[in-house]
């Protein structure tokens, strides 16, 4: 059986939709009450609406946006293409004043059963979360956004198409997001170029960088639905399917972000007691300008375990003492995990230190933007911020190949994949 399937994508109506930034948004996961709002009210036909919409008086929202979904097809705001493909994507963007480009495409990906996983995931899932996705699937029947698998890319599949299909024909997506991203999409429907798209991914090992949730809702949709048919269920149909964007390990495009954490006590940290019992387990150095304390993390994190915490409006670099203490301090673990900078602040600082529970942490706040977090540590006497550097490419495959999950929100690829570029519509007509 083949791990990937062209497909014939949903995609908005360029007759009706002339402008794309109107109507796109970021995956649900990234965008804020106050970005949902605004999403909302720039465009009456915006993804928002199906994506994230909101209860009215007369339907939750999951009817609602199955609703909506169904008035856009029927309307011609959503057109299905006629024939399978593949939509090759190109991401340009800006990372600390370098210029990049993330070169993909767009399929649908086997899921995996208990017979064997079609990819490896490493992160650990939040059960609210994938509730409410599930809730949506079953009532919209389509995958919304593209879960974002990375590959090694072992046949150049990527390259290859590239340099054959793209500088023949221009995109027929092209938009810039509120980033300055600028995203293009090409569709590929040449049988024989689909036909090497399939066989060369049959042979590669898959990992997912993001979107955990929408991978684990699609399968537990796939169960749903195979136990309904019954001796019928044949294993090809389109729930045993979900949309995945797959990019290379690359590493000149690809760009992994730390995600942050901002931690809300009950009570007010005492400073110097906290300082006290660091010291056990690390080197303590505070600093007071804010651009000399994120280099020498980022210096840092190339050779060794540092974490950075701000509160007070000062900075402190948490340098750890011995590496091999972590073989004693978190013991219960795999080497691969126990080398995590999240795994460390999760144990040592909040399970050791502050004496939190880990398997029910409250008031946390999770964010790749630092400055953020520092707003709203200064605004409340109650929060502390803590700051990570990126997780490795080789972390996430060593973590993945071992079995073994990181904790929720270890890892943030940037840029994300554009919702409402295409959607996989799991009802046929």
């Amino acid at each position: 059986m083949s791990k990937t399937r062209a497909f014939r994508a949903v995609v908005y109506n360029p007759e009706i939709v002339t402008d794309f930034k109107q109507v796109v948004c970021p995956p649900y996961d990234v965008i804020s009450p106050q970005a949902q709002d605004m999403f909302a009210e720039r465009s009456l036909n915006n993804f928002i609406h199906i994506l994230l919409a909101k209860d009215s008086a007369a339907d939750d929202k999951y009817r609602r946006a199955a609703a909506i979904f169904r008035t856009w097809l029927k309307d011609k705001v959503l057109i299905q293409d006629e024939q399978p493909a593949v939509y090759f994507y190109s991401q340009q963007y800006v990372i600390r004043g370098e210029k990049k480009t993330r070169l993909g495409f767009i399929s649908l990906l086997r899921l995996g059963d208990e017979k064997g996983s079609a990819v490896f995931g490493h992160e650990n899932t939040h059960n609210a979360a994938k509730q409410d996705r599930f809730k949506l699937m079953k009532q919209v029947k389509a995958n919304l956004s593209p879960i974002f698998i990375i590959f090694l890319d072992k046949k150049r599949i990527i390259q290859r198409i590239f340099d054959k299909q793209i500088p023949v024909a221009g995109p027929f997506i092209e938009v810039t997001d509120d980033e300055k991203t600028v995203h293009k999409l090409w569709r590929i429907n040449d049988p024989d170029v689909l036909k090497m798209v399939e066989s060369s991914m049959n042979g590669e090992n898959m990992f997912i960088a993001d979107g955990h949730h929408r991978y684990e809702v699609a399968c537990a949709y796939r169960d749903l639905m195979r136990e309904k048919l019954g001796k019928e269920f044949t294993g090809e149909e389109d729930f045993n399917f979900c949309l995945a964007y797959f990019t290379n390990t690359d590493y000149r495009g690809l760009s992994i972000l730390p995600i942050h954490r901002l931690l809300k006590l009950d009570v007010r940290l005492d400073l110097n007691d906290f300082m006290d019992k660091a010291k056990e387990y690390f080197d303590i150095d505070q600093l007071k300008d804010r651009g000399r304390f994120f280099f020498l993390m980022e210096k840092a994190g190339c050779t060794e375990h540092m974490l950075g915490m701000y509160k007070d409006k000062k900075y402190f670099l948490l340098r750890l003492k011995n590496v091999k203490m972590l073989d004693k301090l978190i013991s219960d673990k795999p080497k691969e995990y126990r080398s995590l900078d999240v795994a460390i602040l999760n144990y040592l600082v909040l399970r050791n230190i502050l004496k939190l529970d880990l398997d029910n942490l409250t008031g946390i706040k999770y964010s790749p933007d630092p400055v953020e977090l520092m707003k709203e540590v200064d605004d409340d006497h109650l929060s502390i911020a803590f700051f990570l550097n990126p997780v490795k490419i080789q972390q996430i495959i060593n973590i993945a190949m071992s079995g073994n999950k990181m904790p929720p929100k270890s890892t943030y690829f940037y840029p994300k994949v554009l919702s409402g570029l295409v959607v996989n519509k799991l009802e046929k007509e």
